[in-house]
């Protein structure tokens, strides 16, 4: 039975219950375990993580194929052990279900394998203005780019670099104004652009603002200053970066599948894919399955009511690929300062008025209207929301699209929620929605939202343990490409809740370590409508399951983040190991 939130994971030393598979369901008692088929593989050991409390304290894991045939103790599954069995002595290392991304763009993560990494520190190596500039310089000498060829790079944090603004066309004009540069700014929600990419896009003093984007202008004046928000900022990132050939875009991907795999996920998201990337990713899984499972859910924004209503999720995997369902995006990012608040920013993005409070990236009309004939036809739904303003308008349009005397089991879900205010709570309970929590961004941008947000609502964001206290499923994220898909990470912070500076935001909102591992386990594999076969070490279930360095449920929880990923299965199949001498 699926649980929505996780219980103290009792752990006994002796006398489990060897549990079965098949047992449930069938009317004929299962064959003793020497009777059966020797396994695949058999992992022994006294730290493995189930997720399920009825199979706590379990030393062993058979798997055969891609299934759990046996949880239970060790004594009684080595019966199961063959000559072609692969044995996994654990010792001290730890046995988990695979991690499963609640929430990323692993399109993009391929897209910007080859681009310039301007990240700050931890993720990249910029910290100034200049860093930017010499980097852009040096790929374009290093490949020898010929002029009119676009360069791209991507993560760029204002927040983080010594300057704390954008990149503006004269800065990128530094690096070249013979060729067109792009940058992805870290939050994916906005750009910045040289004159030579504005002029090839088009884009000059009479352009005006799209709706639900911003084309940040020179100083009394219309002329562009090369900062785009939002919508704006699309011509330059799906416009520009999307371009690349089918042959390709697969290489890319199955690239940055692997990529995933190296941090323990075995079933990633592509939570806003464009229709070309969907018919490719259906393709390629067509041609070679994929290595781990990709889901797909498809973006909304710019289609048309035919073609929205047009969308069907696949109930099932085909090569590893299936489509989710549908994504709307309501709003922008917090640490761009394009969230959409209910109540002003305590400090805006610069030249704001005092009454900022940003703005929808969406008609909320619009919105409604459409989500309310998708979930009629049960198609699963992401809405992108961060802001409270976005949230309170992703709460009305499903309290107008269900009836709660007879709620659907929809599990609409709330992508990041960062500014969900208590007050909303008791009505995404209520309306069985699931908050998918960006808990990342303590660690990343927590002082920065101290700045924007004050401390009262910055200590608030991700309220990961007062949803728990509702009762309330929930899940939390990376957001990949924004930050690495670093699920220990994602763990670490979820628990710890440290700043940058070392501060402790929120600390009321810190989970346990067993409700942060529930979250990238159980409780994503509910939010995926998988909890029957994903999710925790339990017989009948997909044999996705991950060897890490330490037990999590017992190390020492400032250390979570450097807990190495030793190996990832897949489906049964090892799909990633970590090399000894790493």
């Amino acid at each position: 039975m699926h649980r929505n939130l996780p219980q103290p994971l009792a752990r006994t030393a002796l006398g489990v219950l060897v549990v079965t598979l098949f047992a449930a369901g069938c009317s004929a008692p299962a064959p003793p375990v020497s009777a059966r088929p020797p396994a695949d593989l058999l992992f022994l050991g006294d730290h493995i993580v189930t997720m399920d409390d009825a199979l706590a304290g379990a030393n062993a894991v058979a798997v055969r194929g891609d299934t759990i045939v046996a949880v239970g103790d060790a004594d009684e599954l080595l019966a199961l052990q063959g000559p072609q069995t692969r044995t996994i002595e654990l010792g001290e290392q730890a046995l988990v279900p695979g991690f499963i991304d609640a929430h990323g763009h692993v399109a993009f993560v391929a897209r910007l394998i080859d681009f310039v990494n301007l990240s700050s520190p931890p993720v990249g190596p910029v910290e100034k203005m200049d860093d930017i500039v010499r980097l852009l310089r040096e790929r374009i000498a290093e490949r020898e780019v010929p002029a009119g060829e676009w360069v791209f790079g991507y993560g760029y944090d204002d927040s983080l670099i010594a300057e704390n603004r954008h990149p503006t066309r004269d800065d990128l004009d530094g690096a070249s104004t013979d060729h067109p540069i792009a940058l992805m700014h870290v939050s994916g929600h906005l750009a910045a652009v040289n004159s030579a990419a504005l002029t090839a896009v088009g884009i000059d003093s009479d352009t005006v603002d799209p709706p639900g984007g911003v084309i940040r202008r020179r100083p009394n004046t219309n002329e562009p200053n090369g900062v785009m928000e939002e919508t704006a900022a699309v011509p330059f990132t799906l416009g520009q970066f999307g371009r690349v050939g089918p042959e390709r875009f697969e290489r890319l991907l199955r690239r940055a599948l692997d990529y995933h795999a190296s941090f323990g996920i075995t079933t990633v998201q592509d939570g806003g894919a464009i229709l070309p990337d969907v018919a490719a990713m259906r393709a390629a899984a067509g041609r070679e399955a994929f290595a781990i499972d990709v889901v797909a859910y498809v973006m909304t924004n710019a289609l048309d009511d035919e073609t929205v209503d047009g969308i069907r999720h696949d109930p099932a995997y085909d090569g590893g690929f299936r489509i989710g369902g549908a994504k709307f995006v309501l709003d922008g990012s917090p640490q761009g300062r394009t969230a959409w608040l209910s109540e002003p920013y305590t400090e805006g993005p610069e030249n704001a008025p005092a009454d900022y409070v940003a703005y929808p990236a969406y008609d909320i009309d619009t919105y409604k209207e459409r989500v309310a004939r998708l979930i009629e036809r049960r198609t699963p739904v992401l809405v992108h929301a961060n802001g409270d303003a976005a949230i309170d308008a992703t709460i009305e349009g499903i309290a107008e699209a269900v009836d709660p005397a007879a709620l659907p089991d929809h599990r609409t879900v709330i992508i990041h929620a960062q500014l969900m205010r208590p007050d909303q709570l008791p009505a995404v309970k209520a309306l069985g929605l699931v908050p998918s929590y960006y808990a990342a961004h303590p660690f990343f941008w927590g002082d920065w939202h101290r700045r924007s947000f004050g401390e009262e609502r910055a200590a608030h964001t991700s309220p990961v343990k007062a949803t728990i206290e509702h009762g309330i499923p929930l899940t939390v994220h990376n957001d990949a490409p924004v930050v690495p898909p670093d699920i220990m990470r994602l763990i670490h912070i979820t628990v710890n809740r440290t700043t940058r500076s070392g501060h402790v935001l929120g600390p009321e909102q810190r989970a346990s370590v067993a409700e942060a591992l529930h979250a990238v386990t159980q409780g994503a594999a509910y939010q995926y409508f998988e909890e029957d076969s994903k999710g925790s070490i339990t017989p009948g279930k997909r044999a996705d399951l991950v060897i890490l360095g330490a037990d999590p449920l017992t190390a020492d929880p400032t250390t979570l983040a450097d807990t190495p990923v030793i190996e990832t299965f897949a489906r049964g199949r090892s799909v990633f190991r970590r090399s000894p001498d790493s």
